[in-house]
């Protein structure tokens, strides 16, 4: 194992930087990845905006990246259930980075025959929409509403929900051009547009009764709307805010339907929770990828060297699915 390594590191500047550090050691409940892949999230670019200092930022250098894809190097005292040699992928801060030190519940083994490009695009999308499924007490046949569905995340949320057993699946997007991929991902009905008439397509999709859950990764007027379209007793998870974090909601649809509201954001401030969301995936969902009944979408694979054209890309807006770093 070599004594040094390539990682990107942000606070600098505009754009990741990249630099020569110390490989990590495992310590105890740690295991050790020889990282392949890391894939981008919508968060990566935040983070380096709000830490750039030539505009305003905090201007503290941090090492970026969240999830990963390789094959575990070494394991740190007390690791149980992870080998070394084992193909895994996994979420973890300063992932974007040739080896990734992690916490031994942080990480899966990849299903199946994926690739780590596949992989790496996987875990932060399985653990936050299978979350937020059980957190909104989903059960097989109900419906399920998911905005901003044409969203890397989104789109695994709709195939989990699939998966799990969900008699109707409606997705919103706000580009006409991906509601054909929307329905490839197993959408029954897609909504295209900013949301106006989101609560009447709804109710129409679903008899007039609403749907039983839903995921929301907009937020702002998308959301309030979002209310009226649920079921009576139904139950509406906050996951992402790709809109705005305010919303004007009607407490009249909050309390004559008897919804049950929740937020949510599986972040790495409680290790033992997120552990135990990961774990979660073990019995259904991991054998749906392996099977190819849930696949991520990859927009495009990037050579670490070229990561300031992969955070163009994802800047843009424009990718369909995970934009993917691949290291040397």
């Amino acid at each position: 194992m070599p004594a040094t390594m390539i990682a990107l590191f942000g606070g600098t500047g505009p754009e990741w930087e990249a630099r020569e550090v110390p490989v990590p050691d495992a310590g105890p409940g740690q295991v050790l990845v020889r990282v392949r892949a890391a894939a981008l999230n919508n968060a990566d670019a935040q983070v380096l905006a709000a830490a750039d200092p030539s505009s305003g930022g905090a201007g503290e250098p941090y090492q970026a990246g969240y999830e990963f894809a390789g094959e575990v190097c070494a394991v740190g005292p007390g690791v149980t259930g992870v080998l070394v040699g084992e193909r895994v992928m996994g979420t973890q801060p300063r992932s974007f980075a040739q080896y990734v030190r992690a916490d031994h519940r942080h990480v899966l083994p990849i299903p199946g025959a994926a690739g780590y490009e596949e992989a790496a695009s996987l875990p932060t999308g399985l653990l936050t929409e299978h979350g937020a499924l059980c957190l909104g007490a989903f059960r097989a046949g109900q419906s399920v509403l998911i905005t901003g569905a044409a969203s890397a995340i989104g789109l695994l949320g709709v195939q989990i929900a699939k998966v799990l057993g969900a008699s109707t699946v409606v997705g919103t997007t706000r580009t006409a051009s991906k509601e054909a991929l929307l329905a490839s991902a197993g959408a029954d009905v897609v909504v295209v547009g900013p949301g106006e008439d989101l609560t009447e397509e709804v109710l129409e999709a679903t008899g007039g009764e609403g749907v039983d859950v839903v995921l929301d990764h907009v937020g702002g007027r998308l959301f309030a709307a979002c209310l009226p379209a649920t079921r009576v007793d139904g139950h509406l998870v906050n996951i992402g805010r790709l809109d705005r974090a305010e919303s004007t909601i009607n407490l009249d649809h909050l309390s004559y339907r008897h919804l049950h509201l929740r937020g949510v954001s599986f972040g790495f401030g409680r290790p033992a929770e997120l552990g135990e969301v990961l774990a979660g995936l073990v019995p259904e969902v991991l054998p749906a990828v392996a099977e190819g009944r849930i696949r991520p979408v990859v927009d495009e694979v990037f050579p670490l060297a070229r990561a300031a054209e992969a955070l163009d890309r994802l800047r843009t807006g424009e990718a369909l699915g995970k934009i993917v770093l691949a290291m040397p």
